[in-house]
């Protein structure tokens, strides 16, 4: 009898998708292949991979659980698509992975530490009862005591548990965070110059203690003369005196009362408060009077003594994760040669292991990181090569795996490393589609789906499909040309090598810090700056954390009257108006006169869906404005303020103004659905009787911001602010659009909306990746942003992998050649041309190739 093999669907069939702007779309997704999803920015790529795909990959897959199971786990709400076939359970690996806790490490988050602390919990030299060190032994294997040979005393290895920080081998002191909070006495007095009478000890002031001052009298401190003029004791007893009762008398409205009262000093009042702050809110109050630093008992390594004391070869078990990941690879390369020969078959396999898991994080360009690094300060585009890592360590099959942005922070260099990982997952039996706009991955892809062709309302629909190859013979495809090399990537070519510094320079000179070495380096003033380099290299701490904080001192010694000529500012002010170092590691800044900076980040704008591109951008109010004064509103006897759809009349009732509104769905998970009653429009069905132009209000923020061009001619200034979104490539934006759903590069171009038309000589701009989540086309559109603030005098700097921004670029600085230690230098300037030329660049061979396209 013949067995007959059924062949599995070959594609997920997707058919009538209607998830945010996608336009009833019909489209067949392979499976087990390799899928690129491409498009502009806002075409509607994200809403099929990840409104249509994932959502309903996961959805399906939970509803298979129980309910038991379904009630305790976030689900993804029901894509608007008529029929999804053959989706297989979805993961999705997202472009900003959450930030992880205080307790997270670059060792924990890829559980690299759980084989190191096998390791030193089997293959290390332990510590008897009587402090002798006892070689390694196969009897620590067997996980049985042993005998100490000086001292015939029982050793009992420690297990791994025992060596975590999480667990029982966390520092008694920092609870194996490798931090103390302790109280800043210099934010309790902030003012010398007051007397305790006047207030000078603040937390006793916000906290409620007002009666301490009079019981600090009763211990002989004098209350009413400055604080600089109290002796040690007196001050030694405010700030740490003893928990006593004094009697002392209180005069109130009341009368004047005999009381005894217990003093509590000013560092207990700050901790005791500390100890009660439950919200965010307190927390915050009470953190203003405290610092935190180093733990003094584990020196940061967050171990118990005990966790410390097992060794391989000479080091601890701190001291190996304090290595970079290349140099625990390096190290444990020579583990086994530590142990006897009966135990170099464990040693082998534990080392095999620790290698097998780091391959691939190191093809990720992430060998250059310690494995204690704090998991909070892992860069978003880290955090994602560490998701994407560990998924494929874990050797499912049978998934689909859907990724958005995975180049997101990655070089050139490494692109290969992330389509490795890739292809890791197809051969285990996945599927693998990923949103991106990085040509040099799209080319890769075994098939493409584009979205476009424009943005908002203008795009989704499938523009082109096919593999890459193929791309280029579909009349449709906006993405063809650069995918074939025939689009020109340099569209603004940039000042010449002979006139790059015509406009004169900022020039930075730093001492060595983290593993950057000393630097000395030039900026131009009035052109546009690329900092190029591999993950890891020092280009945030040349810019965020030197070039940035060195130029906001010197503004602000300027500005609080303490000079600010060229040459070392080490004096600023910050928000609460106190002087403020500038980075000891700065040795000087050269820069001209009232130099200011700006940083242009990719953090969201708004905290909720109350912030929207309307009331951002500034036309909100005159559009209300506008409103109230048709005839209609005049004669309703309405004003601007009833056109609000956050306090006015004119709000919708159910919502209250958010479009929005949650659901109990009891057992599940609450589901946030738009409004039933305003169909999202924020307004009441009162508001549709205002209009101007035949349109009311809640229908124009339904309006892209190129639509509403049309509609606000007679608006002067709502004009001209929509004529400047539609100029920074944001058109397609919606103006009732909440603020924070915008991915990071909008955010950027919005929060630059209020520069363009100034003159800028005198401001610093800086962006990191400004092009993360953009088309090429778009990068285009940012080009022509950052060009029209140099011409406006502005000196513009970014930090940037994406090889056709660089191209247009005047100046290049590439910091390299390596991450960590293997970094920190600057290894190649001059305009983009140079840099491809120069042997010594890592991005020079991917920069000519790119200059080659606009050569031809």
């Amino acid at each position: 009898m013949t067995e007959t093999m059924t062949q599995g669907p070959e594609h997920i069939s997707v058919r009538g998708a209607r998830v945010h702007n996608l336009r009833d779309v019909d489209v067949d997704v392979p499976l087990h292949r390799l899928v690129g999803v491409a498009g502009v920015s806002g075409s509607g790529k994200s809403s099929l991979a990840l409104g249509v795909l994932y959502a309903e990959g996961s959805r399906r897959y939970v509803e298979a659980l129980s309910t038991y199971t379904r009630r305790r786990m976030s689900q993804a709400t029901r894509a608007a698509v008529d029929s999804v076939e053959h989706v297989p359970a979805a993961l999705a690996l997202r472009q900003r992975p959450a930030v992880p806790g205080i307790r997270s490490t670059f060792g924990t988050s890829t559980e690299l530490l759980n084989v190191l602390r096998l390791m030193f919990s089997r293959l290390a030299t332990h510590v008897c009862p009587n402090g002798h060190r006892v070689a390694p032994t196969i009897d620590v294997a067997a996980e049985t005591a042993f005998t100490c040979p000086e001292c015939g005393a029982e050793v009992r290895a420690p297990g791994a548990e025992e060596l975590a920080f999480n667990s029982a081998g966390a520092c008694p002191t920092c609870e194996g965070t490798g931090t103390v909070r302790t109280v800043d006495d210099a934010a309790l007095v902030p003012d010398p110059g007051k007397s305790i009478d006047d207030g000078a000890v603040v937390p006793w002031q916000m906290f409620g203690f007002n009666v301490q001052p009079a019981i600090a009298r009763e211990f002989g401190v004098r209350t009413d003369v400055p604080w600089s003029e109290l002796d040690e004791r007196e001050r030694e007893i405010v700030l740490d005196g003893p928990e006593e009762k004094k009697h002392i008398t209180v005069t109130t409205k009341k009368g004047v009362h005999e009381l005894d009262f217990t003093f509590r000093n000013a560092r207990l009042t700050v901790t005791e408060e500390l100890r009660r702050a439950d919200t965010e809110k307190r927390l915050k109050r009470v953190s203003r009077f405290l610092r935190e630093g180093t733990c003094p008992d584990c020196g940061g390594t967050r171990l118990a003594p005990a966790a410390l004391a097992p060794r391989i070869g000479e080091l601890n078990l701190a001291e190996v994760t304090a290595m970079t990941l290349d140099g625990v690879l390096e190290w444990a390369g020579g583990v086994a040669e530590t142990v006897p020969a009966d135990m170099r078959p464990m040693a082998e396999a534990l080392v095999e292991t620790l290698t097998g898991m780091a391959r691939r994080l190191v093809e990720l360009g992430l060998g250059y990181l310690s494995l204690d690094r704090a998991g909070s300060t892992l860069s978003t585009g880290e955090r994602q090569r560490v998701q994407l890592a560990r998924a494929v360590r874990n050797r499912t099959t049978g998934v689909l795996y859907v990724l958005d942005e995975p180049s997101i922070g990655l070089h050139p260099v490494n692109v290969d490393g992330l389509l490795g990982v890739m292809r890791d997952l197809l051969a285990d039996g996945n599927s693998v589609v990923f949103v991106d706009h990085d040509v040099q991955i799209l080319r890769e892809a075994d098939w493409l789906i584009e979205i476009g062709p424009g943005s908002g309302t203008e795009g989704g629909t499938v523009i082109a499909q096919g593999a890459p190859a193929q791309l280029p013979e579909s009349a449709g495809s906006l993405l063809a040309g650069f995918l074939d090399g025939s689009e020109d990537p340099v569209v603004q070519p940039g000042a010449g090598a002979a006139e790059v510094f015509d406009h004169g320079a900022i020039r930075l000179e730093t001492d060595a810090v983290h593993t950057v070495h000393p630097l000395k380096v030039e900026f131009p003033l009035g052109r546009l700056t690329a900092i190029a380099g591999v993950s890891g290299s020092g280009k945030s701490t040349l810019l965020l954390e030197s070039l940035v904080p060195a130029l906001q001192a010197r503004a602000g010694a300027a500005a609080a009257g303490s000079g600010g000529s060229a040459g070392t500012a080490k004096k600023g002010k910050d928000s609460g108006n106190h002087v403020v170092p500038a980075p000891e590691h700065v040795r000087s800044l050269e820069a001209p006169e009232g130099m200011k900076v700006q940083v242009v980040d990719a953090t969201p704008i708004g905290q909720n869906v109350r912030s929207t591109v309307a009331t951002y951008s500034g036309v909100m109010d005159q559009l209300r404005k506008a409103y109230a004064a048709t005839d209609t509103a005049r004669a309703a006897g309405l004003s601007a303020s009833d056109f609000s759809y956050n306090t006015g009349s004119l709000a919708c009732p159910r919502c209250e103004g958010t479009g929005q509104v949650t659901l109990d769905v009891q057992f599940l998970p609450d589901v946030e659905i738009t409004c039933p009653e305003c169909g999202g429009g924020r307004y009441a069905p009162a508001a549709e009787a205002h209009r101007r132009g035949g349109m009311s209000l809640p229908q124009l923020l339904h309006c892209t911001v190129r639509e509403a061009l049309g509609h606000t001619g007679d608006l002067p200034a709502v004009h001209r602010k929509l004529g400047r979104l539609e100029e920074l490539g944001l058109g397609y934006l919606t103006l009732g659009e909440a603020t924070p759903s915008l991915s990071g590069g909008e955010a950027q171009r919005l929060k630059l909306v209020s520069q363009m038309h100034r003159d800028q000589t005198d401001t610093v701009f800086v962006l990191d990746e400004p092009s993360v989540g953009l088309h090429p086309l778009d990068v285009r559109t940012l080009v022509g942003v950052l060009r029209k603030l140099t011409d406006r005098g502005a000196t513009v700097v970014v930090i940037e992998h994406d090889l056709d921004l660089i191209a247009n670029a005047d100046h290049v600085i590439e910091m390299g050649p390596g991450g960590g230690e293997e970094g920190g230098r600057v290894i190649a300037t001059g305009t983009p041309a140079q840099v491809a030329g120069n042997e010594e660049s890592v991005t020079g061979p991917y920069l000519a190739r790119t200059l080659a396209a606009h050569a031809g």
